[in-house]
């Protein structure tokens, strides 16, 4: 075995030509090239599968029946192997209970640390909850000051003394007991419970020899004094009369291990020294687990407590999820810029139950309430009172929105009353926990003035300080100062990442794909592991230019650890600060897959035959346009934008142009450009798809400039093996029609539906056109095989028979763009079609190829090209100077393109501006912002730090401001 370096010698996995190469151990290893070079084939479907292959084959056979059989890759050689990690782009992560803080471990470090250190409080009435230790006792009763007089008490309790066995007793043998016994018979038997003369007996046994009652002292020696006792009222024995002092603090202490020991509590009351005084203070001490005010029991923290995915301690009402089908709270008010005058809460404004309003008017000035302000600038007190009524605090007797649904629900027999309350249902937040998902007893325990949940809704920086501040004393420190150490440390990774903008309780299942992989990034980091191979798929996604530095500090503390870091990347900077680098190309799918160059940065950057090395230098670079596109007077103007951490913005778009809106990550760019813009503008065009977006917006003005709304974002194309780019882009149709139009599918009257594997007639029926089947294996994970009847070809025998210039159906569908566009000469629609793919950079792909293969990026230009073909298809037939007026939102659809790929990829978005639409694009990319017409940038930070706009203009403009950090950096590249 290699100690050095991991050798390669002839991998041939998919488009690699044979490819021989050294990855050094214990250094940064970049792989670049063009977009389809065979990057990704070489470091996951190679070095990462020769990994995975080896570690499971290291399985015993037992483990091994119940894993994928790995097929080995298709190499010759590869030798000084470690153990393999994928840190991928993809977020697979769908489960609704996963957060940022689960994923991370921090929330199981969070649930000891909060079991161990927490202050627990009283659900009641907010006092402390607690048992009180005899330690604890002396320092309070000697805090009294010296000189202060006590009794010393336990109450004398009959709870669970009539046992069975009890009855059965012999009479007492000692001479004590035998007095005990006739001390207490003497006592009036109506006045005495028989627990109560079991328990007196008891108690005289033990050596106790007087009982308290209001401030007067009962001697068991002299029977009669015990017939003025009240036994219907609260009787105590009298343990100690004690002098506080510190010479009498064993007295203290003894007397309270007595009463413990007796009545599991103890009561020091003080003696005053004026017989006239009839009030005496009360000290209660208790070994119980109660509140220390108003003595009821509490829940004793524990880790599980604080789960809500354990039944113990998530919320009993939502069962841990946060959120229930409940009432929304968005329906009732969809516009929360209306007044509570002007029709705030819908149901209210049916003719029906508008005496519920009538009600509200009457009692808003003694509710505090102000009928003329709009539902969005009450005050939370306010709204609290409006949602769940008055709770008896104002006597007004009104019981709040929910209230009247509680109403309604009674008198839902009746029909319409069904409907009507149908319709403002949805998933609301629970109403029990408020989305905080564990119960009550859970979310009273705090630390430094925060619970559990408070703290998981803290943003990465504000933990950060949260937790770096938190003070434990001595004792905590012991016990969970490690945990406390483990948490900072964690935390620290993910800021160091560039995700301080997320919060802890951030569901992991909307993470965009390069949030998701650094979070694994950083999850790695926290566990330390030494000697292992670190495979990364572009981790610099989604991140601005500011924090690139931060990504890569990251990778070299993985490598100083003692790390094999492999990283497939397009990023200059992190390509600069590679100890060592493969470029891959010179093109694209069949024409990619050759080593071109090799070796440190500065070799490289000196080997002509390195493309990317061309760019590096600057040799080869993306021009700054010469003319940008002036703003016109069509714009698009949004008024008090305000969904998550966006700051009541107002936002000016113009149309005809390239508007790139920048910022940091976080900043609130998906906010305002895909929660708000989008659906705002998708809403006045009368497309009513998602949520109602009036409550994140106060106005929109220019939208009925536009035809149409199109979101080009990176969500995939289709979900089963039968979806492909083709069939995508309508350019299927058009092959099919060819080789139906063939003189032997003539012969045989075969349509163009019988070339397609989507419906019956020309698919194989066994795999219905899939290509493969599915073996469901009882116990283990279903198995895909390749269809025996049609060897993978999807069709029938008799359609594959059927060719054109000498290929059949399921061939062309195996070849990349680039070599159908070769194929095709002389069939202009069709190239038209085809012709789009390679404009986006997508040349490499196969045109039959399953869109469940594709990535984000890919998925996204295949959108983009299939949006330039209608452009060209509606301009080309319609002639219309106006064009096509759509306007296209694209969120970085830079993902995973070269530098070469980047400039084909502009060309295409200014083909669909010429074409008459206006695009807005969220970009991190410094070649698309220098080349874009017009500039948003958000910021200054991210998260709370975030939601405004910084500065907006040509990219100039931006560049002169001081205060941009996307400026800082445009000003190096302009």
């Amino acid at each position: 075995m290699s100690n050095d370096a991991i050798l390669i010698r002839g991998a041939r996995t998919h488009n690699l030509k044979n490819i021989s190469c050294d990855i050094p151990h214990g250094k940064l290893t970049v792989v670049s090239g063009v977009s389809g070079s065979g990057k990704s084939s070489l470091a996951f479907d190679t070095v990462y599968a020769e990994g995975q292959r080896r570690y499971v084959e290291s399985l015993s056979a037992y483990a091994r029946q119940f894993l994928e059989r790995i097929e080995k890759p298709d190499v010759d050689l590869i030798d000084g192997l470690a153990p393999a990690i994928a840190i991928k782009q993809k977020n697979t992560t769908r489960n609704p209970r996963s957060t940022v803080a689960t994923a991370t471990e921090i929330y199981d470090y969070m649930r000891l640390l909060w079991a161990r250190c927490g202050t627990v409080h009283c659900i009641h009435c907010d006092g402390l909850v607690g048992r009180d230790s005899v330690d604890e006792i002396a320092a309070s009763i000697l805090a009294l000051g010296e000189g202060t007089r006590l009794h010393a008490l336990f109450p004398v309790r009959t709870v669970a003394i009539e046992k069975k066995e009890d009855a059965a007793k012999p009479a007492p043998r000692t001479r004590k007991a035998a007095a005990a016994n006739s001390t207490v018979e003497s006592v009036s038997p109506s006045a005495l419970s028989e627990a109560m003369k079991s328990r007196l007996i008891e108690l005289r046994a033990n050596g106790f020899n007087r009982l308290y009652q209001h401030g007067n002292i009962y001697e068991f020696s002299s029977p009669e004094s015990l017939l003025d006792l009240d036994f219907s009222l609260p009787v105590f024995v009298l343990v100690d009369r004690i002098v506080v002092s510190l010479d009498n603090r064993a007295r203290i202490v003894d007397a309270a291990e007595i009463a413990y020991r007796e009545a599991s509590e103890v009561i020091y009351e003080e003696v005053p020294r004026d017989p006239e005084v009839s009030d005496r203070t009360r000290h209660r001490f208790s070994t119980a687990y109660e509140c220390c005010t108003c003595h009821r029991p509490g829940q004793e923290p524990e880790p599980r407590l604080f789960s809500f995915n354990n039944p113990f301690g998530a919320c009993p009402r939502c069962q841990g999820f946060g959120n229930t089908i409940d009432f929304d709270i968005n329906l009732v008010i969809p516009d929360k810029s209306l007044t509570l005058t002007d029709g705030a809460i819908d149901p209210w404004n049916r003719p029906k139950y508008r005496s519920w309003f009538t009600d509200l008017k009457r009692q808003a000035k003694a509710l505090g309430v102000p009928l003329d302000v709009p539902w969005q600038d009450l005050s939370p007190e306010q709204q609290e009172i409006l949602l769940y009524g008055d709770k008896g605090k104002y006597g007004t007797g009104f019981v709040g929105i929910y209230g009247f649904f509680a109403e309604m629900e009674r008198k839902k027999y009746k029909l319409h009353v069904r409907v009507m309350l149908s319709k403002y249902r949805g998933y609301a937040t629970c109403p029990e926990c408020r989305g905080q998902r564990l119960r009550s007893e859970a979310r009273s325990v705090r630390i430094s003035g925060k619970n559990i949940c408070e703290a998981s809704a803290l943003t990465i920086a504000a933990a950060f300080r949260f937790f770096s501040e938190m003070k434990l004393s001595p004792m905590q420190e012991e016990i969970a100062g490690p945990i406390l150490e483990e948490v900072r440390q964690r935390i620290t990774f993910l800021d160091a990442v560039g995700l301080d903008y997320l919060t802890l309780d951030r569901l992991a299942s909307t993470l965009s794909g390069g949030e998701a992989q650094r979070i694994q990034l950083a999850t790695s980091l926290g566990s330390r592991l030494v000697g292992a191979l670190y495979v990364l798929d572009e981790p610099s996604i989604g991140l601005h230019t500011r924090d690139t530095d931060r990504l890569i500090r990251i990778l070299k503390n993985l490598r100083d650890l003692g790390n094999t870091i492999l990283v497939v990347e397009h990023d200059p900077d992190v390509l600069r600060a590679a100890d060592h680098l493969l470029d891959l190309g010179p093109g694209a799918g069949e024409f990619g897959g050759k080593l071109l160059a090799e070796g440190t940065v500065s070799q490289i950057l000196a080997d002509p035959a390195s493309l990317t090395g061309r760019y590096l230098s600057g040799q080869l670079s993306i021009p700054v346009p010469t003319r940008r596109r002036e703003p016109g007077r069509e714009k698009l103007v949004l008024r008090g934008a305000r969904a998550n951490n966006l700051k009541n913005l107002t936002v000016e778009i113009p149309l005809g142009m390239l508007v790139a809106v920048t910022g940091v990550s976080g900043s609130g760019k998906s906010s305002l450009v895909h929660q708000v813009l989008y659906r705002a503008v998708a809403r006045a065009l009368g497309q009513t798809d998602g949520a109602d977006p009036s409550g994140l917006f106060t106005e929109l003005t220019g939208a009925d400039r536009l035809n149409d709304v199109v979101l080009v974002d990176q969500t995939p194309i289709g979900r089963t093996p039968r979806s492909n780019p083709v069939t995508y882009i309508k350019a299927f149709d058009l092959i099919r029609e060819l080789f139906a139009a063939q003189p032997d599918a003539r012969k045989m009257s075969l349509t163009p539906g019988h070339f397609s594997f989507n419906i019956p007639g020309g698919r194989c029926k066994t795999c219905e056109g899939d290509g493969t089947v599915t073996v469901e294996m009882q116990f283990l994970a279903d198995v895909e095989l390749p269809c025996e009847d049609c060897n993978g070809t999807r069709f029938q025998p008799r359609i594959l028979s059927v060719q054109y210039k000498g290929k059949n159906i399921h061939e062309v569908l195996n070849l990349t763009v680039k070599e159908a566009l070769r194929f095709f000469v002389g069939l202009p629609r069709l190239l038209d079609r085809l012709a789009v793919l390679d404009e986006v950079g997508l040349g490499y792909l196969r045109l039959g190829q399953s869109a469940t293969t594709l990535s984000g990026g890919e998925a996204q230009r295949v959108k983009l090209a299939a949006h330039l073909a209608q452009v060209r298809a509606a301009n080309s037939n319609l002639k219309a100077a106006g064009g096509s007026r759509v306007l296209y939102i694209l969120d970085e659809p830079t993902t995973g393109l070269h530098f070469d790929d980047v400039s084909k990829l502009l060309t295409a978005l200014r083909k669909l501006i010429d074409g008459g639409g206006s695009l807005v694009i969220i970009e991190h990319n410094l070649d698309v912002i220098k080349s874009a017409d017009w500039v948003i940038d958000l910021g200054p930070e991210g998260g709370s730090g975030g939601g405004r706009i910084v500065a907006t203009g040509t990219p100039e403009e931006i560049a002169a401001n001081l205060h941009s950090f996307t400026g800082q950096w445009l000003a190096k590249v302009l």
